[in-house]
């Protein structure tokens, strides 16, 4: 997209030059019907050429490559919900643990009851939604952020690469 805008910045500064040292005067001329359709189908041609790439790339980020493993994550107002067909169908709710109830090391408002994991280095589809109002699903240290919002189904696949606990 650079290359193509020097290029249209040059071709018009090169027809301001010309222009300028130019003697012709075009106060007689009052229709150019070649000139008027050429620089009206022109920049039309160019906008369909950088478009067509960008539709293609569009459509192409959004294409899912197929996962090991799915990982349902449903957020509630104080917890979330997983759910993972792939081990025995396992279902369960994650808390945040209370002050309370933290042991020496722990993160307070990061740890919760129950983690979910999810295999290393193996494709992992996460499928996010919610039960009553917008939330938003993260895990900074791997960059995704994922929003679950009521009736819609965003989904978003990640690969750990290096184990370990990722708070989000």
């Amino acid at each position: 997209a650079m290359i193509l805008l020097i290029g249209i910045f040059s071709c018009v500064a090169l027809m301001g030059v010309f222009m300028l040292k130019s003697f012709f005067s075009a106060r007689s001329v009052h229709e150019a019907q070649t000139l008027e359709i050429i620089w009206t189908i022109m920049p039309a041609l160019l906008l369909v050429w950088l478009a067509l790439p960008s539709l293609r790339l569009l459509y192409l980020l959004d294409e899912q490559p197929l996962s090991f493993m799915t990982l349902k994550a449903m957020g509630h107002q104080w917890y979330w919900s997983y759910e993972s067909p792939y081990f025995l169908n396992t279902s369960f709710d994650s808390y945040m643990l209370s002050s309370e109830d933290l042991k020496l090391g722990e993160f307070r408002l990061l740890e919760v009851d129950n983690r979910p994991t999810i295999p290393l280095k193996v494709n992992t589809s996460v499928i996010t939604t919610s039960a009553d109002v917008i939330h938003a699903w993260a895990l900074p240290s791997m960059g995704v952020k994922m929003d679950a919002v009521p009736g819609r189904l965003n989904m978003m696949n990640l690969q750990p690469l290096i184990p370990g606990v990722y708070y989000g």
